[in-house]
């Protein structure tokens, strides 16, 4: 019996649909990022692009458990001495719902070369229109 190793021009990737309305943000990232990585199909492979695109209507309609969009803070550095800022989540969901649901994401995808490659599969709208109704998306049940 041998091993079957999927290559390059074998894999078939799809296209879903997801909407966050009235979803958990962490257990949404989690089931995203499962997508993206390729580890829902039989013919998963690790060190292989074979995840499917993954589109995610209504970020602004996210939902967070207990006091975290009081309580959640992200961090960043501008460079500089004493460039720390720091944005509560309330704010980020106000001025950038996308941003939130795509840095849940990628920090469950590896950091790596192949991991933002998975990233680039992500496409995440505020609202309910996305522009890639040519591709068909079918809805990704969670």
């Amino acid at each position: 019996m041998k091993t079957y190793m999927p290559k390059t021009s074998e894999i078939r990737q799809e296209w879903y649909v997801v909407d966050a309305a009235g979803k958990t943000l962490g257990r949404l990232a989690a089931r995203i990022a499962t997508v993206l990585r390729g580890k829902h199909k039989a013919t998963y492979t690790p060190y292989l692009n074979g995840g499917d695109y993954v589109v995610v209507i209504n970020a602004e309609k996210v939902v967070l458990t207990g006091r975290k969009r009081e309580q959640k803070v992200y961090y960043h550095h501008t460079g500089y001495m004493g460039g720390l800022r720091r944005i509560p989540l309330a704010e980020m969901l106000e001025r950038h719902p996308e941003r939130v649901i795509r840095m849940a994401v990628e920090g469950m995808l590896p950091r790596n070369r192949l991991g933002r490659a998975m990233l680039r599969k992500l496409k995440v709208y505020a609202g309910p229109e996305h522009p890639h109704q040519a591709q068909n998306p079918k809805p990704l049940e969670l």
